[in-house]
């Protein structure tokens, strides 16, 4: 079937429609931007009311008082008392008689009642005195389109209160919907191909809109949403499956296929510890990458402590091996400081040039790194956005790594890519996205998943403790630096220029030294507004032993490892995010001892709070953790809505539709290795459909 515009008339406009009129597809199109009846057809329920039995009144019972009836209209009055005005009427079936009352909006019921017509009747009957009455019941006028449509599950819309106001309510919808589909100029373009549809026992697209709206039973309603949503999730796919397909035929990358002396030699005598399974594996994918003849573009996931970095190392050998240079970029310089420490500290034995470069980097030493780097005298350069400048210049950059890479904007990342011809990409998070939404968003790029943490790590255990708790807390935390362990102690200054914030932190700061007082106890102070070189100092006094407790913000979210701190307390918990709250966490247990996450609150929480809370004391896994967040939060906030790049899905939940989305992402590659091109008649409607629902003109230029 050849794919064709819309034909003229789903292309109506919604005021032709029988009780619509001019003035309710006002309100209609202002409030819900429906213009036409395609955009009717395409505004789905949210729920459905089984309306599949239709009982005698007789057979209400008090356990069950939700009844359907249908029967004739015998009398309706507008009645008045002294409590105002309702409108009642009888209805009778072959086994008695019913009252239905209305106290209100019955201005609209009333216009519609005809006297000796059946109508069918839905509501909560009540018994009182023996007379069975229903309380604004929904009536509808029974026609034989009921019997034709077979209905049974009766869908329900959301609407706004105006619109309810206006006397537009769910019934109104569902009745634009019947008068659509059961037109006879009624058809619904087919665009995906029956090679697609047929295998996966797809419903045709017809059918899904049918059905969707007027299912007569469950499985119908369940067969329409898996196609409709498999249709959402395959034109996003086919995209993301043609650019992924165009970028490895198109951007040829740098061959790196040596596996040499630096990375042997670290691999075999100064690696001081067994590499999980997961990070072998992910070693492998990214040497296969590194191989070939097409430019790498990967996503490395990995929760808090699964040592990407040690992958991330072991990458940048291999570009050493084969003659060309690496960079690291991180999101601040605590972390590219903490990756510079580590890296050179792990590379003491090797003849490995790694540098560091920040904005802090003081004039004369940037100039001697810019020239170094040019030369090809240094392997390794790790730093922050400082990289990207315009008078960073490498001699032959052939890997370049991102961690933390949704902190970077999109400009941002690209500038680091032009660094160098088509250089090979890995970009790194500790923030674990749930599978569904890293198929979805990172479609374009390969994922590589470290879902095993080192076998000697202890689960970190996390407790909730109220205010009045507080003194336990603390002298908890003293038998722990009785014990020769550190601790963190994080106030939620979420934004560094926040004053209140700030003085939250200080407050809290002198309370922690009312509780352990100096010379016994030593403590570090630690905030995004003191200078880097402060910064260090306090990081550096923690990390070698001097003091025992941090007093921090978020800044020491990531990058910090300090194997001895054994606690972290966290004040407020409340006001952090789930994936906040577990990085956080991820500053302890590092070292081989029994570590502790402590979330304080103050006030009485809200359901979210209360979710995120549970769910931090229930598990340490981050891809659960990412779940939960994605299910409170929705996809475009937990990605950050500006760089989420998401389409506005009506049926697919990212969150749950695993199966489809990876059933739609198959289906587009398995299309496109039939014909990359969609030239194949039977792929025309498709093509077609693409280039009229494009926003940038993707599939018009490749077409």
């Amino acid at each position: 079937m050849q794919y064709q515009s819309l034909n003229h008339f789903l292309n109506s406009n919604i005021e032709y429609l029988k009780g619509v009129g001019p003035q309710k597809a006002e309100v209609i199109k202002s409030e819900l931007g429906l213009f036409t009846f395609k955009d009717v057809l395409q505004y789905y329920p949210t729920r459905y009311v089984d309306k599949s039995k239709v009982s005698l009144i007789k057979e209400f019972s008090e356990e069950s008082p939700n009844i359907q009836i249908r029967g004739i209209l015998l009398d309706f009055q507008l009645q008045t008392s002294k409590n105002g005005k309702r409108l009642s009427a009888v209805i009778k079936d072959s086994s008695g008689i019913i009252n239905l009352v209305w106290f209100k909006n019955y201005q609209y019921v009333i216009k519609n009642l005809k006297l000796q017509h059946v109508y069918t009747v839905y509501g909560k009957v009540t018994n009182f005195n023996g007379t069975l009455s229903i309380s604004h019941p929904e009536i509808k006028l029974y026609t034989p389109e009921d019997d034709k449509l077979g209905l049974k599950m009766e869908p329900v819309y959301p609407l706004t209160e105006k619109l309810k106001s206006r006397y537009v309510d769910s019934k109104l919808i569902g009745n634009m919907v019947v008068q659509i589909v059961t037109n006879p100029q009624f058809v619904w373009p087919e665009f995906i191909p029956d090679t697609i549809t047929y295998p996966i026992k797809l419903i045709s697209a017809q059918q899904a809109i049918k059905w969707i709206h007027y299912p007569r039973t469950e499985h119908e309603a369940s067969d329409a949403i898996r196609r409709i949503k498999f249709e959402e999730m395959f034109v996003l796919a086919m995209r993301s499956e043609k650019n992924k397909a165009l970028r490895k035929q198109t951007q040829q990358g740098i061959k790196m296929p040596k596996v040499g002396d630096n990375f042997n030699q670290f691999y075999k005598e100064h690696l001081t510890f067994e590499l999980t399974n997961a990070q072998k594996r992910v070693i492998k994918e990214i040497k296969e990458d590194l191989a070939h003849g097409s430019q790498m573009n990967r996503l490395l996931q990995g929760d808090v402590g699964s040592g990407k970095t040690i992958v991330a190392l072991l990458c940048m050998l291999l570009a050493k091996d084969n003659g060309h240079q690496s960079c690291l970029m991180a999101p601040t310089e605590i972390l590219a400081f903490q990756h510079y420490i580590t890296i050179s500290d792990l590379l003491k034995e090797l003849p490995v040039n790694v540098r560091l470069l920040t904005g802090s980097t003081t004039a004369k030493e940037r100039r001697e790194i810019l020239a170094l780097l040019k030369e090809h005298q240094i392997d390794i350069l790790i730093g922050t956005h400082a990289l990207i400048e315009d008078d960073v210049a490498f001699h032959s950059m052939g890997l370049a790594i991102i961690d933390e890479q949704h902190r970077f904007g999109v400009a941002q990342r690209a500038k680091l890519w032009k660094k160098s011809i088509n250089p090979h990409i890995l970009v790194m998070t500790a923030t674990p996205i749930p599978r569904t939404l890293a198929m979805t968003v990172h479609g374009e790029l390969d994922v590589s998943i470290i879902d095993e943490l080192p076998k000697d790590r202890k689960p970190i255990r996390t407790l909730h403790k109220d205010e009045s708790l507080r003194y336990e807390v603390m002298s908890f935390v003293k038998t722990q630096i009785d014990k020769g362990r550190q601790i963190y102690i994080v106030y939620p200054l979420i934004e560094e220029s926040s004053k209140l914030d700030l003085n939250d932190l200080m407050n809290g700061y002198d309370e922690v030294n009312s509780y352990f007082p100096v010379p016994k106890y030593q403590i570090s102070l630690l905030h995004g507004k003191m200078k880097q070189d402060v910064k260090e100092l306090e990081m550096n006094r923690f990390k070698n032993g001097i003091t025992q407790i941090m007093v921090s913000t978020t800044v020491i979210e990531v990058g910090v490892n300090v194997p001895n701190a054994s606690v972290m307390i966290i004040e407020n918990a409340n006001r952090f995010g789930l994936s906040q709250l577990h990085q956080l966490r991820g500053r302890v247990g590092r070292g081989s001892e029994q570590s502790y996450c402590i979330l304080m609150t103050k006030d009485e929480l809200n359901y979210p709070s209360k979710k995120r809370i549970n769910t931090m004391c229930k598990t340490n896994d981050g891809f659960i953790i990412s779940q939960v967040d994605l299910e409170l939060r929705g996809p475009g906030d937990v990605l950050g809505t500006r760089q989420s790049g998401l389409p506005d899905f009506k049926l697919l939940d990212l969150g749950k539709d695993t199966e489809i989305i990876d059933l739609a992402k198959r289906a587009a590659a398995y299309l496109l290795k039939l014909d990359f091109d969609l030239k194949d008649q039977n792929h025309k409607p498709l093509l077609q459909y693409l280039i009229q629902h494009q926003s940038d003109h993707f599939w018009s230029q490749i077409s």
